[in-house]
């Protein structure tokens, strides 16, 4: 079954895409504001996408339902990620990368980003698809079975955009920092920034974003 999702339609002939992964309990409608606020410029044809996470149980939320992209059965980092559920979801965000690519976009025109849960799988999938894509963007977020990376990445060139807060009390800091150590270790063309915040995405991130994707889709 393809995930539903809200988009945020390219101001200029479609030329690029950004697919936007959002957390735990959020849906795709929770970071569509933030496409008008980054204000690309409109001749990059940039639509964004923002897919829903499925709704199952959650149990640490004691087994209630809710859009998650895996279940979370324990708050230790390395327990926390669901593989199972990871490699499922990840399957469908492939999908929606699929038909970008039979739209007509090119792989290097295609960003995959997410923040906290949704971050997870953008880390995840992204190296192990078949065609390398522009870039990751992976926010106050850590990594699903990192022991397992070095084996299945088909691409170990991928540009990696990583911020975290670093008063976190949801994903540590220092799980941000084990996911940039895991990457980096394979040689990934990664980034690192932190801000003085919570767990969210604060307006000095926004600009470094803004950057970035404008360096990564010029």
């Amino acid at each position: 079954m393809s995930l539903e999702f809200v988009e945020y339609p390219a101001k200029a002939a479609h030329k690029a895409t950004i697919i936007w992964l959002h957390g735990l309990g959020d849906s795709g409608e929770g970071f569509l504001p933030v496409a008008p606020q980054l204000s690309l410029p409109d001749e990059l044809g940039v639509r964004f996408v923002f897919p829903h996470a499925p709704v199952q149980p959650v149990t640490i939320n004691g087994g209630m339902a809710m859009r998650s992209w895996y279940d979370i059965k324990s708050m230790d980092l390395d327990k926390r990620a669901d593989e199972a559920g990871v490699r499922e979801s990840a399957a469908k965000v492939e999908g929606l990368i699929n038909k970008e690519l039979e739209s007509g976009i090119s792989a290097e025109k295609i960003i995959l980003a997410g923040f906290s849960q949704g971050g997870v799988i953008s880390l995840h999938l992204a190296p192990r698809l078949a065609q390398k894509l522009g870039g990751v963007m992976a926010l106050s977020t850590y990594m699903c079975a990192p022991n397992k990376l070095s084996d299945e990445a088909k691409h170990t060139d991928l540009n990696v955009f990583m911020a975290h807060g670093r008063h976190d009390d949801v994903v540590p800091h220092s799980a941000g920092r084990n996911a940039f150590d895991a990457l980096s270790a394979l040689n990934m063309d990664v980034s690192w920034q932190d801000y003085p915040m919570a767990h969210q995405v604060c307006g000095e991130e926004l600009m470094a974003i803004r950057q970035w994707l404008i360096a990564r889709l010029s």
